[in-house]
């Protein structure tokens, strides 16, 4: 640690071996025995890397005085003296982590300094020296002035898109001032930490700090924060202007791309504090979004302007529905596979979810487009989604939203497909090259295939609902991509964030047709290894918390569970919280249109389904049903029993079968010794509660008064002593009986 210090503060060390310490030791910072200290650093280049690893330390005291002492030096810097570009990234830092460390003189000191160095920096190029000869002294070459990126000689003002050989000291600020411009002006402007009287016209005569040029000066007599925010306003205006030129360089081209979208950025923020730029700047961001929509290479600066138009389009009273129907309907479609714009357009989503009101709407029915962002990203995305669902789902989409994130991992192969379809390689994103795809290419040309893989790849909410099963079986070659693994990992959870967020406003009605969809669904999934078994966890868990929002469930769909129940087998955890649910809920306690002939139906049926699976022969085809499943039997049949008395002999008979059964676990129903023991033991407890009629009503179907509080689980209350007293009791005089 200490050799690391040692060598970034010799000034003998080369600048490689420097940058190599400051990089570890950032890396271990917070440390306490750190010693680095810039009182007495001179050299600026010096004082930039020392500062950086003391700005990693955190220490808000120590953030605060470094500050003054880069301001210090900033104030005592000779016209010739060192460079001033080291420091500038430190100051920006510095404000970041603590807004109050520059005194607001120095605040408004700096921001006149920004503002000139942003519109005044030189037009020519720096001076390049070269030999003249070996017995020569050197000599300085002018290079000229600087040019645009197509190569024009610059007729206007320095910017960052400026292009030539050599830089001169304050065109390296003048890059530096615009890269921390946007960040400055949020600290320093109407409502930043550190923002000076906006009212205050003072000037700053007599201040070291600021060190100005007489033409940059003359004539002025605006306060600095408004000095700087003109001078950003035509710095933005001429980057505007230079990302229309066609660049030489693909670096050139890169470069306009992202200082466009800074620049707009710049102009929002500059509209926000001030709304007087607001009409100087509507006319030209119009005319950019119809010149960017057109060319796809710049589809990352329409996010910037749409979200300039969501924070000012009520203002200027203009109508952008037309940007965000663009925005949300083509960008997703034809950019899915680009993973920094999936990332830049889900943020810029969660971001202006406050900003949207009344459009709102083409936010939520554009869910199937923002899906394919997800189902091609999701490892990266999923957390994003968890937060933006419950924005996107209302009661009028949330059933077919529902379907889509049960075809998630579906819809990742058809993108897949979608991308091999294409003619030009140069337009094909990599992929697993491991999966041949050509069968499923050629069945794509089938009509009806067409029609389902055009409503899965649809845009916006149809309303409709499409049975994908011959979708399936054609994407089932591309079941083991990777992507569609990773995909089919990730819909468990955003299935839980999809019910949390539904059963905060959903009805009777959509309860019903979300519990219905769950039993449909459950046998009609996607085959990707794993995913049936863990969605079957999540609907399992959601089934029983439907019926709770919503009781009479139950009664209303009472065809549909017993052809359930009564069909072919489904999973054994969505069959044990449909069953459970039955037991629970098919009681006038809970409906008073629940009849006793829906109660013998439904025992008729699980009586059928438990004989079914514990007399059936296990197999690979049909493996030993899981223990859970028949306990959940038996208890929802005695349920059944205790609410239409009739049937209590034939549950008891059934029950001291099972009890039998269990007993031998080789060759019982069972799996396993501990399953059987589970379920010897529920058919002796449920055995004994039938024993008194009464009293098995009063605990399996208990009023609403009682339930609500569940006093029988409550071990605080007399209740489960009383049961237990209860049990030992009938158990004490089953044993005294003969046989």
């Amino acid at each position: 640690m200490a050799l690391l210090q040692t060598t970034l503060c010799s000034p003998a060390c080369p600048e490689p071996l420097q940058l190599l310490c400051t990089a570890v030791l950032r890396e271990m910072s917070p440390c306490d025995s750190l010693s680095l200290s810039c009182d007495h650093i001179q050299d600026t280049r010096q004082l930039g890397l020392v500062a950086s690893v003391l700005l990693a330390q955190g220490d808000q005291q120590q953030v605060r005085s470094l500050g003054q002492r880069v301001l210090k030096v900033l104030e005592s810097r000779q016209p010739e003296g060192p460079s001033l570009r080291h420091l500038l990234p430190v100051v920006s830092k510095v404000t970041s982590l603590a807004p109050d460390a520059l005194r607001e003189e120095q605040t408004r000191a700096l921001s006149k300094r920004l503002g000139d160095w942003l519109r005044y920096a030189s037009v020519q190029q720096a001076v390049a020296h070269s030999s003249g000869g070996f017995f020569s002294t050197p000599r300085a070459r002018q290079l000229g002035p600087v040019t645009e990126v197509d190569g024009a000689v610059a007729t206007d003002f320095f910017t960052v898109l400026s292009t030539g050989q050599r830089f001169t000291e304050d065109q390296w600020l003048n890059v530096q001032a615009f890269s921390m411009l946007r960040a400055w002006l949020l600290d320093s402007g109407p409502g930043g930490s550190s923002a000076p009287d906006a009212d205050d016209k003072s000037e700053l005569e007599g201040s070291t700090l600021s060190m100005l040029s007489a033409t940059s000066t003359a004539g002025h007599v605006l306060p600095p924060q408004q000095w700087l925010r003109e001078k950003a306003f035509e710095y933005c205006q001429r980057l505007l202007e230079q990302s229309n030129r066609r660049a030489l360089k693909k670096a050139d081209s890169d470069l306009q791309k992202a200082c466009l979208v800074e620049a707009v950025l710049v102009l929002d923020v500059l509209c926000q504090q001030d709304p007087s730029f607001l009409y100087r700047t509507l006319s030209c961001l119009k005319s950019l979004h119809t010149r960017l929509r057109g060319d796809p290479a710049w589809v990352r600066a329409l996010l910037p302007v749409a979200q300039f138009f969501l924070h000012h389009g009520e203002a200027a009273a203009v109508d952008a529905e037309g940007v965000y129907q663009h925005l949300f309907t083509r960008i997703p479609a034809e950019h899915f596979h680009s993973p920094m714009l999936a990332f830049e357009f889900v943020q810029f989503c969660r971001d202006s979810l406050p900003l949207f009101g009344r459009n709102l709407g083409v936010l939520r029915t554009s869910f199937p487009n923002l899906f394919k962002f997800l189902a091609w990203n999701s490892p990266p995305l999923t957390s994003d989604f968890v937060a933006l669902l419950p924005s996107l789902v209302d009661a009028g989409t949330a059933v077919e939203m529902l379907h889509l994130l049960l075809d998630l991992p579906c819809l990742t192969a058809a993108l897949d497909l979608q991308l091999r379809s294409l003619q030009s390689a140069s337009e094909r994103p990599p992929w697993d090259v491991s999966i041949r795809a050509l069968g499923c290419l050629e069945a794509l040309r089938d009509s009806q295939v067409q029609g389902l893989f055009q409503h899965l790849l649809r845009a916006h909410a149809s309303g409709t609902v499409e049975r994908l099963t011959p979708l399936y079986r054609l994407l089932q070659p591309l079941a083991g991509c990777a992507r569609v693994v990773q995909c089919a990992e990730a819909v468990p959870t955003l299935l839980r964030a999809f019910f949390s967020a539904v059963t905060q406003f959903a009805d009777g009605a959509l309860a019903s047709q979300l519990s219905l969809l769950l039993l449909e669904r459950s046998d009609s999934l996607y085959q990707v290894p794993g995913y049936e078994a863990s969605v079957h966890r999540v609907l399992s868990s959601q089934f029983p918390a439907l019926c709770k929002l919503h009781p009479p469930l139950v009664v209303e769909q009472a065809k549909e569970l017993l052809e359930f129940v009564g069909g072919p087998r489904s999973g054994g955890h969505v069959l044990t919280s449909v069953v459970w649910a039955i037991g629970e809920y098919l009681s006038v306690s809970w409906d008073r249109r629940c009849t006793v002939e829906q109660i013998n139906n439904f025992f008729e049926a699980l009586e059928a389904l438990l004989f079914e699976v514990t007399q059936s022969r296990p197999s690979t085809t049909l493996p030993k049903c899981p223990p859970q499943v028949i306990t959940v039997l038996m208890t929802t049949l005695t349920k059944l029993a205790s609410r239409s008395q009739d049937l209590i002999p034939r549950v008891s008979l059934l029950l001291s079968k099972m009890r039998t059964l269990a007993q031998s676990p080789a060759a019982g129903p069972v799996p396993g010794e501990e399953g059987a023991r589970a379920a010897h033991t529920r058919a002796t407890e449920l055995l004994n509660l039938l024993k008194m009629p009464s009293v098995a009503q009063f605990v399996f179907t208990p009023s609403v008064e009682v339930s609500e509080p569940r006093y029988h689980r409550d071990t605080n209350t007399a209740l489960p002593l009383v049961l237990r007293t209860v049990s030992r009791l009938v158990e004490r005089e089953a044993g005294l009986l003969p046989g």
